[in-house]
């Protein structure tokens, strides 16, 4: 098992969906609970890339829904790893909404999830760590720490 620490950059997920009618409400738009579902899934696939374990999702910290997404559109969810802690690790997720008929591409949602690399007998377990190097790389991984330091400060409330 390679334990040695990885660039960021080396387990980014990007995936891409087609909004179809079963995924939409009354209004044609894309169901949150359909794009939670994409999310968790890039972030898991991402978060098992990077630890090349089985990873599980051990909570949301946030979604952010910026726009609406439409029937028919093409929906891109690109995931990375903001930084790991021990046995946990924020996974950023942006997802993107695109239509082809209009040719315009929008920046729609935000997540950050938390997921706990497993061992072969389903236990937490250290996860590699994360080397950023760009400069958005080392804000995410500065903002991860903020971000885990007020989960846990509302776990004591």
């Amino acid at each position: 098992m390679n334990i040695q620490p990885k660039k960021v950059s080396e387990s980014i997920i990007t995936m891409t969906e087609l909004v179809l009618p079963n995924n939409t409400n009354q209004l044609g738009k894309l169901l949150g609970g359909q794009l939670m579902h994409w999310i968790d899934i890039c972030a898991a696939l991402c978060s098992s890339k990077h630890t090349q374990r089985v990873c599980v999702t051990a909570s949301v910290d946030r979604i952010d829904f910026h726009h609406s997404i439409n029937l028919a559109d093409a929906v891109t969810l690109v995931s990375s790893i903001n930084r790991v802690f021990n046995t946990s690790m924020e996974v950023g997720v942006k997802v993107y909404a695109e239509s082809f008929r209009e040719g315009k591409r929008i920046h729609t949602n935000s997540a950050y999830l938390t997921f706990v690399s497993l061992d072969n007998d389903g236990k937490p377990t250290a996860a590699v760590k994360a080397i950023p190097v760009s400069e958005d790389e080392k804000r995410r991984y500065e903002e991860a720490l903020q971000r885990r330091e007020a989960r846990l400060q509302s776990r004591k409330k």
